[in-house]
């Protein structure tokens, strides 16, 4: 009797009720399994189109109206500076001498301007400095006018913008077409959220670029007609940099008909995004619109 009361006692100390553990001897119960986390809502902007992708994968985190076909503006530079920089053999440091054209084009266009001075020898890198910080028409004619093909300044001209349609076609910037080296749109200069987003993800492959965009602010000495120098002393439109964390670049784009755009990227952790605002109502939303897609494209 004994010996079948302790069998029974033993077989009672190891069974555990269904749901429980057995933890020192006592049953507990399991702990309540936690809910899973809702996914972040989508942002709400104020631009015209959006979108936001992921540099490494591709995968899109965003978008409104992603490949709608928009005036472009001054983001336009981004492929400027990527056809210069693609170009084989390109050396940084060839200085180009600032023509009379350039600023006659700016007084004519009403133009942004890099306020570079006739007759002095600026480098390419420093024509890129000019182009994407304070966005300077000049500097994007310069660049044309250097880097493309003809024998005349028109044909030149004409090449260059030839060279940035080819590229964006090889990109497979499929919604996109340029009729001009610097945004001025002569009625046919559109992109997309997308195509734009594509664009500033090859380009940012470039180490110049990137050093570029991700500037803040510089003093370039340049070489006047005379020998001498002077400091040249530009400051990038891109509020973004210093103002939002992990931000790299890229470039800002506003006028009559593009309104306010920006390209945008910003890396952190392991993790790079970029994306694209265009359309949006004034200098203050299109930052705002950006920091909007970011953050969510960075908690997903």
């Amino acid at each position: 009797m004994n010996t079948g009361i302790k069998a029974v006692c033993r077989i009672s100390a190891t069974l555990v009720t269904a749901g429980s553990v057995m933890v020192t001897g006592a049953l507990v119960a399991p702990a309540a399994q936690a809910a899973p986390t809702a996914a972040p809502k989508a942002p709400s902007i104020v631009a015209k189109g959006g979108f936001l992708m992921d540099a490494a994968s591709g995968r899109t985190y965003f978008g409104k109206y992603a490949d709608t076909r928009l005036s472009t503006g001054s983001t336009t530079k981004i492929m400027t500076a990527q056809v210069v920089l693609a170009t084989k053999g390109v050396n940084l440091n060839t200085k180009v001498t600032i023509d009379k054209a350039y600023s006659d084009y700016i007084v004519a266009k009403g133009a942004s301007s890099a306020r570079l001075i006739v007759g002095d020898k600026v480098t390419v890198r420093q024509l890129l400095y000019g182009l994407m910080l304070p966005s300077g028409c000049d500097a994007a004619y310069a660049l044309a006018d250097k880097f493309g093909v003809g024998k005349t300044r028109a044909a030149r001209v004409k090449s260059f913008i030839g060279k940035m349609n080819s590229v964006a076609k090889y990109l497979g910037m499929k919604n996109t077409h340029f009729d001009s080296f610097d945004g001025i749109s002569n009625g046919a200069n559109y992109s997309t959220p997308r195509d734009l987003s594509k664009l500033a993800v090859n380009t940012l492959k470039n180490p110049s670029f990137r050093s570029i965009v991700a500037t803040k602010s510089t003093t370039q000495k340049v070489t006047t007609k005379r020998g001498g120098y002077r400091n040249m002393a530009w400051t990038n439109t891109n509020k973004l940099l210093g103002s939002y964390k992990g931000a790299i670049g890229v470039k800002t784009g506003s006028g009559k008909q593009a309104k306010y755009c920006l390209v945008f990227a910003a890396t952190r952790g392991k993790r790079t995004v970029v994306g694209a605002v265009l359309a949006s109502s004034n200098e203050v939303n299109r930052t705002a619109d950006a920091k909007k897609i970011m953050d969510y494209g960075f908690k997903l």
